[in-house]
């Protein structure tokens, strides 16, 4: 169960919420809501990256008893980033930018223990996509262990849109997959750098791997076909920050 202190409900108050700018996780939308004032939320969030999910209005009651007429929306634990404004930040800082891409993965644990590892091996930005993904709410902070409060996210509409970008402003984009070409230490991790992890069932989609530079794999000697994701990404990400700090691209923090 949520906390009611990162829920808005009732139409009027998440409308409001959306034109004053807050960040949110999603919004729960009963199914067969129909009024006028039900079309000016939809207006509101028109053009935005908010995702709604339009669900039975059960789901909704086991949330909240309370008046919320068939709206609830979850607040963000964090303000989203885009790619396309942190890249050129980080390139006036004269900077090698680190990123992680995370396509598909819902477990908020995997996310929170990703974030954690992401931001103690210095990763400029985690990025993730509105859709068929975990959200940064309260447990994936605390999973985190607090990192999400200062790593930035990247919560993007199309990871392809996102990926080309990337590689248009000349970044490296590394993929995580059980159909690697080689050993994921045989690749070069220096200059601007997008690492794609994908979800434990799915791995990263084709959509997704045809537009990554190199294809890296983790071997596998005992019998289990695969690692927890968190872990396989922490492999990765460090084996990149070993590289990086040989290259002289990064510090290593004095404790």
């Amino acid at each position: 169960m949520t906390d009611s202190s990162e829920m808005i409900f009732g139409v009027r108050a998440v409308i409001e919420a959306i034109q004053a700018g807050k960040e949110f996780d999603k919004i729960l939308v009963k199914k067969d809501i129909q009024s006028d004032l039900s079309k000016e939320l939809f207006a509101a969030l028109k053009g935005t990256l908010i995702p709604v999910q339009r669900v039975p209005v059960e789901r909704i009651n086991r949330i909240t008893r309370k008046n919320h007429q068939g709206v609830v929306a979850f607040v963000s634990s964090v303000i989203y980033q885009k790619a396309e404004q942190l890249v050129p930040f980080f390139f006036e800082q004269g900077k090698n930018p680190f990123f992680v891409m995370l396509d598909g993965i819902t477990d908020v644990r995997n996310f929170g223990a990703i974030a954690r590892t992401c931001e103690c091996a210095g990763v400029d930005a985690v990025i993730i996509p509105v859709k068929n993904s975990v959200s940064v709410n309260a447990d994936a902070v605390k999973t985190s262990a607090g990192a999400l409060h200062t790593l930035p996210v990247c919560r993007e509409q199309s990871l392809k849109t996102t990926l080309q970008y990337l590689k248009d402003s000349g970044f490296k984009v590394v993929a995580a997959t059980e159909k690697g070409d080689y050993d994921y230490s045989k690749a070069s991790y220096s200059g601007p750098l997008c690492i794609v992890m994908g979800s434990e069932d799915t791995g990263v989609s084709y959509d997704i791997l045809a537009l990554c530079d190199e294809w890296v794999k983790i071997p596998m000697l005992g019998t289990i076909e695969s690692l927890n994701v968190s872990v396989a990404a922490g492999i990765l990400i460090y084996e990149a920050v070993k590289q990086r700090i040989e290259d002289g691209e990064n510090e290593v923090k004095s404790k």
